[in-house]
């Protein structure tokens, strides 16, 4: 395991308790960012997570006025280049951050760098030919996930408190899980989006953070909520809630089974949930396993649109024959499906009435984030055949992109460990609209038992 403990002006502190310190000033935002350089420095030479760092890093007002962060390297911040974690991309200086970057710099948070990711987002272990492998803090021969896999690699060294993220299929959750991380999705519309993302006629991507302490989470989403009113506001959340009824399911997608740890994870969360006086209930998985086939057909067309559109979406020096084997491999699924895409279009943008009826009976669903634990660095590398990639993937993410087609909120928490002291995501999943609930049992098994 490698984590960052030293004395300096980051202590071991989360971003709430650091920026208490330095409004108290106990610490000085300068101190805190010679500490936060001087970790990513060492935390950099183990993990390969950063693909730049800013020049002069700046923190405005605010609630976390002074608290070092990352953006993951597909939002754009000011003055970097925004790479998508691929060769293909042309070297352009952002004039401007994108809306959630500068949401989160209205808060006060100082970026001082950006974070690895894998090409595009489009597949879940961060391992890239522009950037190399990127390794997970608990156990270094094995993948952080993705596609937020550098965030969560430095948030989990102790690098910094939080870090950037965002979710088009389990993007914050899984890296969570792999990290040993809280990550929570955020509901559609909660807070702002990439500009391509608005474009999109399902908008599966949502952005977040990911963080090593539930409070952490709720302060940002409380913050955050006030700038922006599509959805209400949340409160602040600051402890457990309501006793919840709690559906749990083990299997996955079109009967994806999980290794024998998941599912011990699994069964001992629902466990102590029920010690803790929550109605628990095993089901069967919810949903028609159609949606699986049809999310990847999904994913195939915006692969299809990354190849083909890149040199109007990202500059004339964008080279399609630099993209990596797994996103050529996707791109080149989709012609042969496109007529299936109108009828698929419409169900995906149905889903999400149907997802809502399973809350009639349950409050939270419980499941797994993955169907096995982080594999090793290279089983998702970009070395593998790439079709033996998309199988190994859609086998590894078999839960967590219902939350994306139905806009609906879900949280990893990290309840489970292997032998190997690979962390194991567990996944609490709610109704539109219903981060408040998550928080409130994220707060109480954070309270009752303690991350692993």
């Amino acid at each position: 395991m490698f984590y960052i403990d030293r004395d300096d002006a980051l202590g071991n502190h989360d971003a709430v308790g650091l920026a208490e310190e330095i409004c108290a000033g106990r610490v000085s935002s300068g101190e805190v960012l010679a500490a936060a350089t001087e970790r990513v420095e060492i935390a950099n030479e183990r993990l390969n997570a950063v693909v730049g760092m800013v020049a002069q890093p700046r923190h405005g007002e605010g609630p976390f006025a002074g608290v070092p962060s990352f953006v993951k390297d597909n939002n754009n911040l000011a003055g970097m280049v925004t790479r998508h974690g691929s060769r293909a991309t042309p070297d352009v200086l952002a004039t401007e951050s994108s809306p959630f970057i500068a949401d989160m710099q209205s808060l006060g948070f100082n970026f001082v760098g950006k974070s690895t990711m894998p090409e595009f987002g489009l597949t879940a272990s961060t391992e890239t030919l522009a950037y190399g492998p990127t390794r997970n803090p608990r156990n270094l021969k094995h993948s952080v996930g993705g596609s937020s896999g550098g965030s969560a690699a430095l948030v989990a060294a102790g690098a910094v408190p939080l870090a950037h993220a965002n979710d088009g299929g389990g993007s914050i959750r899984i890296p969570a899980a792999c990290c040993g991380l809280v990550g929570l999705k955020p509901s559609r519309g909660r807070f702002s989006l990439r500009p391509e993302m608005e474009k999109l006629p399902l908008k599966i991507g949502h952005e977040g953070v990911v963080t090593r302490t539930v409070r952490d989470t709720a302060a940002i989403f409380h913050e955050l909520g006030k700038i922006r009113h599509e959805l209400p506001p949340l409160p602040l959340v600051q402890g457990p809630g309501r006793r919840l009824r709690i559906g749990f399911f083990v299997e996955g997608i079109s009967g994806i089974a999980v290794d024998a740890d998941t599912q011990a994870a699994i069964q001992n969360t629902a466990l102590v949930c029920e010690g803790l006086g929550h109605e628990v209930e095993e089901i069967s998985f919810p949903f028609d396993d159609r949606i699986a086939r049809d999310f990847v057909r999904y994913w195939s067309s915006l692969a299809f649109a990354i190849k083909f559109g890149g040199k109007r979406e990202f500059g004339p020096g964008f080279d399609r024959s630099l993209l990596e084997p797994v996103v050529q491999e996707l791109a080149s699924r989709f012609p042969g499906q496109a007529f299936k895409m109108p009828s698929t279009l419409r169900r995906l943008l149905t889903f999400a009435a149907e997802y809502e009826q399973i809350f009639d009976l349950y409050d939270v669903l419980l499941s797994p984030v993955t169907s096995h634990s982080a594999p090793e660095l290279g089983y998702l590398g970009p070395d593998v055949d790439a079709f033996e990639h998309l199988v190994r993937l859609l086998r590894f993410v078999a839960y967590t992109p219902i939350q994306n087609i139905s806009g609906a909120p879900a949280i990893s928490l990290p309840l489970g460990v292997t032998d190997q002291n690979v962390p194991i995501g567990i996944q609490f999943a709610a109704p539109f609209g219903g981060e408040e609930t998550l928080l409130e049992i994220a707060f109480e098994l954070e309270q009752a038992v303690g991350w692993k």
